[in-house]
């Protein structure tokens, strides 16, 4: 199997400009492509996994990945499936979420002796004169095109700005800029970002007179059609510090039956063959896949080392004996308690069980939250500093969300 058929076999191609070229490249090693990560945050997520490991999976090819980092795109911000506008973003930000984006990518790209590049088009899109380009490449977009473009039809319902309108010009400028700086050849992306990609295809043809090509790959998508990587308290984050190891394979391990086989596939670096026989699981079973699945995954973010002491704590979490040494543990001072206590609710949303006081409340009142083994049924039921000091309190809200809270 080569290598573009296995990408097709997993599942990732969603749209391609032209299958027999690209499939040539890709095969051969001589893709030069890049991937674009906007910084709107200082950690990459859920969202942008599949992206990395495509990237890790064709660079094992033999082929160039290219790391953009949106410095420059990250000042307008991209409209692409949104009906809201993004918040502006100070330059600072910016720079600091990049920082923390090139840490978390060389977990999964190898950049040394020229084998990746990592660049920022903040180095090219900040200097650029607004009359030089629109003299450069203002001519090559149709605005009828432009606005048909799906990323663009959400926004219009509730008032596309200017601003915004300037992204697909921008991204397209990047590819370009990309193809005459580093060879660059083609460019992947999700699904979503179609329209975008193909205006860089398109401003290469017109101002070069060459051929780049575009691959889109296919969203993280649940059986119910909702985009992966989001849980009642936010998003599933590739930083330890803003979603421990043990949450991240918990993630993981939960998904629905019908979807574990497809996130073997998609994400994980197991052999088709070995997947395949999976498919005839059921049942019980299919538990088995999804501890396969959250420790093959945590493994890649994190270590092997984390990925097996999370899969300790929740076996033995399940199995009713405990293991709180490495549930994840939220620390509270003391100026956090009120009179030396502290209420259920804030408890619950402190330790991130729980978005906001409305949803604790909730779920004390239908019977889901548990406080050092014994089922809470008082909203008002408060804790005080001994319960909280030494070993803490172990707070379990469902069947398998479960956070130790320590003072001190």
């Amino acid at each position: 199997m080569t290598v573009y058929e296995e990408l097709k076999a997993r599942g990732l191609i969603a749209q391609v400009t032209n299958e027999e070229e690209i499939s040539k490249m890709v095969n051969e090693g001589k893709a030069v492509f890049y991937i674009g990560f906007d910084p709107t945050a200082d950690s990459l997520h859920v969202g942008h996994f599949m992206a990395l490991c495509l990237m890790k999976r064709l660079q094992m090819a033999g082929n160039k990945p290219i790391a953009l980092i949106g410095g420059g795109t990250g000042m307008i911000g991209d409209p692409s499936g949104r009906s809201d506008m993004r918040q502006m973003m100070t330059k600072e930000t910016i720079e600091h979420n990049c920082e923390c984006f090139k840490k978390q990518m060389s977990k999964f790209i190898d950049f040394s002796d020229d084998k990746a590049l990592m660049v920022n088009n903040a180095d090219w899109l900040l200097d650029l004169n607004y009359v030089e380009l629109l003299r450069e490449v203002g001519a090559c977009f149709s605005v009828n095109n432009m606005l048909r473009a799906e990323c663009y039809k959400q926004r219009m319902e509730k008032g596309l700005s200017f601003l915004e309108f300037n992204y697909m010009i921008m991204q397209s400028y990047d590819f370009y800029a990309l193809y005459q700086k580093y060879g660059c050849n083609m460019q992947f992306g999700g699904d979503d970002q179609w329209s975008n990609m193909l205006g860089g295809t398109e401003l290469i043809r017109k101002k070069l007179g060459k051929d780049a090509h575009a691959m889109t790959i296919t969203l993280l998508l649940n059986s119910e059609g909702k985009k992966m990587g989001k849980t009642q308290s936010g998003a599933v984050w590739l930083d330890p510090e803003k979603t421990s190891p043990y949450d991240f394979y918990q993630y993981w391990r939960n998904v629905g039956d019908a979807d574990v086989l497809k996130c073997l596939r998609m994400l994980t670096f197991l052999p088709l063959e070995q997947i395949d026989e999976m498919d005839k699981w059921e049942g019980s079973q299919l538990n088995t896949a999804k501890e396969i699945l959250a420790y093959e995954l945590t493994s890649l973010v994190h270590s092997r080392e984390e990925a097996e002491k999370a899969q300790a704590t929740a076996r033995a979490l399940f199995s009713g004996g405990g293991d709180s040494a490495n549930m994840p543990t939220t620390r509270l001072s003391a100026e956090e308690l009120s009179d030396g206590k502290i209420d259920i609710l804030s408890l619950l949303v402190k330790s991130g069980l729980v978005p906001s006081k409305s949803e604790a409340r909730r779920a004390v009142q239908q019977g889901g939250v548990e406080a050092g083994g014994e089922k809470v049924t008082d909203i008002a039921k408060s804790f005080d500093e001994s319960e909280l000091s030494g070993e803490g309190l172990v707070l379990k809200r469902g069947k398998k969300n479960y956070n130790r809270v320590v003072l001190g």
